[in-house]
């Protein structure tokens, strides 16, 4: 009785580890997301950093906003 709830868990374990093995095939690789980063800018008005593709660029200035825009560099 005993070799046969032995082999039962073992069977077990064996199944648990050939599934988490599928999952991991599933992933997206670590280094892709890396690749994502954008440069951070200042804001010209208030100081706020943002992504570079959100800020608004005028008269050689970044901004965060179109009311800080307006307002011009602090």
């Amino acid at each position: 009785m005993i070799k046969i709830l032995l082999l039962i868990a073992i069977g077990f374990v064996v199944w648990a580890l050939f599934r988490s093995y599928l999952r991991s095939l599933n992933k997206p690789p670590v280094a892709s997301r890396d690749s994502v980063v954008e440069d951070m800018v200042k804001c010209a008005h208030c100081g706020v950093n943002l992504p570079r593709s959100e800020a608004i660029y005028s008269s050689g200035e970044l901004y965060c906003s179109p009311e800080h825009q307006k307002l011009g560099k602090k």
